[in-house]
């Protein structure tokens, strides 16, 4: 067990070590400094010349984001097409069917959000061609969407006074060509090297040690694998996600996938820090992350470890603790940090069953999904904590009597009641559809639909208000794991969910790109005295206390009916 925490506090030094010169180096790509990838710049500029664009052309916050919805829509159509028709196109060696529509639907909008939310398993619900084409295209380009909308907010953060907030095809190309495809080569190697397929073949018949004969699904999935962690997307190659032996073969690769899906979180924090020459304002904000981050992993890897008490009631000793829904190969500690990792960044990706989790483990991967601001997915996670940033401002500016003012600009009603609808907007969603699930499961149970709501949860009781809740907060925060137990590819799930999955990603976008457009074109206040400090200690601690009291406030009463009522019930 000592073994398996020091591995956990490795991978994590690991992940900060690496991902400060990989802030140092994202900030010199946007600013457009001579780096090492700068071979591309004629690879860019074909493209740009095919595209018909133009890469030095100034966007306004309007122009920025009317771009970046006007490309995502035509994606979300490609998507779906492929999908609903893909057991027509080539790279089908399995002979996979075609999804339906309300299946392609979800599946399309899930991957176009940078979620990961699977309602198909892997290895049958698609094709090679369509995990290729439509699933690791959409991993790219939806974590190139997210850094590109967060760029633009640090070009606002920048300047004094400008309405230039950069141009949306070249920070997004640049994300692709600079960021996100050299460093997904580099875990492709390493993954393929350590037992991940590669090849093009279908399904190897095996037998297994007790004689069963068995079909093993294949592929190109070295390369998926690495782009869904670094992209945190998520999505799985494999119906069980990281927790399958191909997509995670040993422990070097359990850290890896781990280091991948936190390193660019985690190093755009410090690059937003080089990019507008505020270092110590990035620290903060690493700092009060990593506090949030612990606050949630130490809980659960404890929690893990002591075992579940039901069973040692029975007087049962627990010598390898928790290990109901864990892969041996990682152990309970490994998988709970995983757990956790995977929940407060956006990737959804899973090396154990979140479902069979303890009921303090299932709450604090809830909360991390809930706040979606501790580290948070590519670019998102501090557009979210911006959010945070806005309403703590306001709030300080509140007590001392002043007018609230942030990065040398006035936050004045129109910001203030930005940030307040985006704060209020995950709670309705989250509440909201839950209340909807359970009041048809309850009241509705033998509908007429093609599941019935009666079939929808296989667990009763507390546990399985907790699937349906885990379900649409994992949908809200773009996340894509799931408490597996529930019942959620039929049209129900797959069109609410679905619905959740839009809004839930592009208003929380749009919003800190309207605040910093609005905000960037306002007249500069030098600072003063008087000037609340956002780059203080004080202040870090005065968000997360805003996080702290909005998330329980919130979301306090459903958690109260799921994985709090099923800890007291133990």
């Amino acid at each position: 067990m000592n073994n398996e925490i020091l591995g956990v506090i490795i991978t994590f030094l690991i992940t900060v070590l690496l991902a400060y010169p990989l802030g140092m180096y994202i900030s010199k790509v946007f600013k457009g400094e001579k780096t090492i990838t700068n071979f591309m710049n004629p690879v860019e500029r074909f493209l740009f010349r095919v595209c018909g664009i133009n890469p030095n052309e100034s966007m306004n916050w309007k122009q920025f984001l009317k771009a970046m919805l006007t490309i995502n829509m035509l994606w979300l159509v490609y998507a779906f097409f492929l999908l609903v028709f893909q057991h027509r196109l080539p790279l089908n060696p399995d002979g996979n069917p075609g999804q339906t529509p309300d299946l392609a639907f979800n599946t399309a909008i899930s991957f176009l959000v940078n979620c990961n939310l699977q309602h198909y398993s892997g290895e049958s619900g698609v094709t090679y061609f369509t995990q290729l084409f439509v699933i690791t295209f959409l991993q790219f380009v939806s974590a190139a969407t997210g850094i590109a909308a967060l760029v633009a907010v640090f070009n606002g953060l920048k300047e004094k006074t400008t309405q230039n907030l950069g141009n949306f095809w070249s920070i997004f190309t640049k994300t692709i060509t600079r960021i996100l495809l050299p460093l997904c080569i580099i875990g492709a190697i390493l993954l393929a090297f350590n037992g991940s397929p590669t090849s093009y073949d279908g399904k190897d018949t095996i037998t297994t040690l007790q004689g069963d004969t068995v079909q093993v699904s294949r592929g190109p999935a070295a390369g998926m694998i690495a782009i869904k962690h670094l992209g945190t997307n998520g999505g799985g190659w494999f119906g069980t996600n990281s927790a399958h032996p191909l997509e995670n073969p040993n422990y070097f690769t359990n850290m890896l996938e781990m280091v991948m899906q936190v390193i660019i979180p985690v190093a755009l924090i410090f690059a937003l820090g080089f990019y507008i020459n505020r270092r110590k304002f990035a620290k903060v904000i690493f700092g009060i992350m990593t506090i949030g981050l612990l606050c949630l992993a130490i809980p659960t890897i404890i929690t893990e470890v002591n075992g579940n008490p039901a069973i040692e009631k029975l007087g049962v000793v627990q010598s390898t603790e928790a290990m109901e829904g864990k892969e041996v190969r990682f152990g309970p500690a490994a998988s709970a940090y995983w757990s956790i990792v995977t929940t407060i960044i956006s990737t959804g990706s899973v090396n154990s069953m979140h479902d069979s989790s303890m009921p303090v483990s299932g709450m604090m991967q809830l909360l991390g999904m809930m706040v979606n601001a501790f580290y948070g997915g590519c670019g998102v996670g501090i557009l979210n904590y911006l959010i945070y940033i806005i309403i703590a401002v306001f709030i300080s500016g509140l007590m001392v009597g002043r007018t609230p003012e942030f990065m040398g600009h006035k936050v004045e009603a129109r910001e203030v009641k930005i940030a307040a609808f985006v704060t209020l907007l995950s709670a309705f969603l989250i509440k909201g559809f839950t209340a909807l699930a359970a009041y048809m499961v309850a009241h509705h149970p033998d509908i007429a639909w093609q599941v019935k709501p009666g079939a929808w949860l296989n667990n009763p009781s507390y546990h399985g208000f907790s699937e349906m809740l885990y379900e649409y907060t994992s949908a809200n925060a773009n996340n894509g794991s799931g408490f597996e137990g529930l019942g959620d590819n039929n049209i129900f799930w797959n069109v609410t969910t679905g619905i959740v999955l839009l809004l839930a990603r592009f208003l929380p976008i749009i919003a800190p790109v309207a605040i910093i457009g609005l905000l960037a074109k306002k007249k500069y206040i030098p600072e003063s005295p008087g000037t609340l400090r956002t780059d203080s200690w004080t202040f870090g601690m005065m968000t997360f206390a805003v996080i702290i009291v909005l998330t329980a406030l919130s979301f306090f009463p459903a958690l109260a009916l799921g994985p709090i009522a099923e800890f007291f019930s133990m």
